[in-house]
């Protein structure tokens, strides 16, 4: 098993959501120790949200920073990392939907959900493996989808599965070229999960359907992800790197 010094610093995308899986996440990270650099479109947000983690007793720092900006990701990066333990870890978590059906599909909405869900994941990461390479080990845990798998069928369609397909090419590569550093990269695919981007709350009649697609009883939880992250992130985790695991109730095998 791999070890990893007492303190040490998780970065988190997309944590602003209040029913995201980034706050989900950032709360698990701070649970187990890890400080936490958050990032999120909503500046206000991610602030609020390091405010609940350090009154919690852990330690987070926040900024405001659009994924799809490499150069705002770079400066943010560097003022959340400032302060705080060596960077051992990413969670890629920022991403948008996007239900457009394909034949209404315009270059712009194209662009849009590229930049933000396969542009910033490489962003993101590019700005913070130096920072494992020189940490001596790392993790990086990069959300993808079973609409990547199945080519859709969920609420978003072409633009998030390519983006999301994307992902899973990304960190295969990243997977082997850092491995030489003891950096690991694996991806989430989430199935169904009860999140503002699966086109706001879901009602107990479309989690029923969604269940219809299951081979268990319920819609997956921002919990049941954060857990995945958190386990790809520990030290236990060093032997796994290059892998999809699919949190999803069963449906891509369905």
């Amino acid at each position: 098993m791999d070890t990893f010094p007492g303190e040490r610093t998780a970065i988190v995308t997309g944590a602003g959501s209040p029913r995201g899986i980034g706050r989900a996440v950032a709360h698990r990270l701070a649970r187990d120790g890890w400080a936490i650099g958050l990032l999120d479109i909503d500046g206000e947000a991610v602030g609020a949200l390091a405010g609940e983690i350090s009154a919690a007793g852990g330690r987070a720092v926040s900024a405001g920073v659009d994924v799809s900006d490499r150069a705002g990701v770079e400066a943010a990066v560097a003022e959340v990392t400032a302060g705080l333990p060596p960077v051992l870890a990413l969670a890629n978590i920022a991403g948008v939907s996007s239900p457009v059906p394909y034949l209404e599909l315009e270059d712009g909405e194209w662009e849009r959900v590229l930049r933000t869900n396969l542009f910033g994941v490489h962003y993101l990461t590019a700005a913070v493996a130096p920072l494992m390479v020189a940490a001596g080990t790392g993790r990086i845990v990069s959300i993808s989808s079973v609409s990547a798998q199945r080519g859709g069928g969920t609420y978003s369609k072409t633009p998030y599965s390519v983006a999301k397909a994307g992902v899973i090419g990304l960190t295969r590569s990243l997977a082997r070229e850092l491995g030489p550093h003891a950096i690991t990269a694996n991806a989430i695919a989430p199935g169904p999960i009860d999140t503002d981007i699966m086109g706001g709350a879901l009602s107990d009649e479309r989690k029923a359907a969604l269940v219809e697609e299951l081979v268990v009883n319920r819609v997956g939880t921002v919990e049941d992800i954060a857990a995945a992250v958190a386990f790809l992130m520990s030290a236990e985790s060093g032997y796994i790197t290059g892998q999809t695991l699919n949190v999803d109730g069963g449906l891509y095998m369905h």
